[in-house]
């Protein structure tokens, strides 16, 4: 069996909620040993978010699986020696802690760097480790607030919030790729280094396309449900039958297609309202109108015949329910079954596919389940061990 391409790496990390998780865990689909450093007893607070996956957090079951639980209070000199050793034999070091923290256990990456200079020190903050934000706290919502872009999501009526856990996402995200960068780096040079993202400025990069739209033409993009808000078709329409199709249209040539093979009025593609997309976005209302009188017409499955023929792309708006059970995931067995301390869950294949490797899918741990394990392996003696359970350090 081929070895995982980050086998051999050891990732010490004290994570909490999603940024950071989610980063570590694609480190361990990737072969990489991630030691999750939780508090004694509830352990990473995402595990009491909600009881829906056979008792247990559905955001931990997504985020943790292939992961060693180890407990330690690090404000004990006892837990703090532990997370030194730890330190001392890790290839990366990832935290999410509360603004300032890191710094105030003396877990700085400066400090980290010049301590052991092999190693590869991640931050993730809500707002950077400096600037006029640095102590302020920040979660999803917020950031997403904060960077513009739940102005943007919803309705004419209203805003929305994205509903997952977009900004989280977009930082876990940056931390993995910078790991992986800096751990290339390392490959070359022999040195560690430092590497920082802030749950803001992740998001902010994917803002950029609003960003720049309202800059430089002076005009937010509208809130506009599920329409898109500078190009045009490109939305939902309900058929006949009361479902509900998507369809895009990205250039010239399928507006023109779309026009003669789905609306069946090849003229309209010459109408000055609709030549180009900025048109077609101005009079979307006028545009839209001939659209629903077309799906009227039409069951789904008519009108995405119709679209596909007509090479333009579109969609069925699925329930989550529905996407789970997509033809596409089990068509390409994406599917696996992975336990968890409540019993087995399916579980989705990383995104990435690489050639002749088998992603790691291994169980989701229980709060301390490697906690004697990982000491043992660190050279503590059963009678070291009981101590540190004895002092409350583990």
């Amino acid at each position: 069996m081929t070895a995982l391409p980050l086998a051999g790496i050891t990732v010490v990390s004290l994570e909490q909620a999603v940024a950071a998780p989610f980063a570590t865990r694609q480190l361990a689909d990737l072969g990489a040993r991630v030691i999750k450093v939780e508090r004694p007893g509830a352990g990473d607070f995402a595990r009491g978010y909600d009881e829906s996956v056979h008792g247990q957090s559905s955001y931990f079951v997504w985020l943790n699986r292939s992961k060693e639980s180890v407990t330690l209070d690090i404000k004990t000199p006892g837990g703090r020696e532990v997370l030194a050793r730890l330190l001392s034999e890790a290839d990366v070091f990832v935290q999410n802690l509360a603004p300032g923290a890191a710094r105030r256990l003396g877990l700085g990456a400066d400090e980290l760097t010049a301590r052991h200079p092999r190693l590869v020190v991640c931050d993730i903050s809500g707002y950077g480790n400096d600037g006029p934000w640095a102590d302020r706290k920040a979660y999803d919502m917020l950031v997403q607030c904060e960077t513009g872009l739940v102005s943007l999501t919803g309705t004419p009526d209203g805003p929305a919030r994205v509903g997952v856990s977009i900004a989280d996402i977009a930082a876990g995200m940056y931390a993995y790729s910078g790991i992986l960068t800096a751990l290339l780096q390392r490959a070359t040079t022999g040195r560690g280094t430092a590497l920082e993202v802030s749950l803001f400025e992740a998001l902010s990069e994917w803002m950029g396309s609003p960003a720049y739209y309202t800059a430089y033409s002076g005009t937010q993009p509208a809130r506009v449900g599920a329409q898109h808000a500078t190009i045009a078709p490109y939305g939902t329409f309900r058929a006949a039958d009361g479902d509900t199709v998507l369809l895009a249209v990205q250039n010239e040539r399928e507006w023109v297609s779309l026009c003669e093979e789905f609306l069946d009025s090849p003229g309209l593609a010459k109408d000055e309202r609709f030549l180009r997309n900025s048109a077609r976005v101005a009079h979307r209302a006028d545009l839209n109108a001939l659209l629903d009188e077309r799906f009227e017409e039409l069951t789904a499955d008519e009108a995405a015949a119709l679209l596909d023929r007509a090479g333009i792309a579109n969609a069925r708006l699925n329930s989550v329910a529905q996407y789970w059970n997509h033809p596409v995931l089990s068509g390409r067995d994406r599917w696996r079954d992975v336990g968890t301390p409540g019993g087995p869950v399916r579980a989705l294949l990383p995104p990435a596919t690489l050639r002749g490797v088998t992603p790691r899918m291994d169980p989701v741990p229980a709060v301390g389940e490697h906690t004697t394990g990982v000491l043992r392996s660190l050279g503590y003696d059963d009678e070291e061990i009981a101590g540190l359970h004895a002092g409350g350090c583990v």
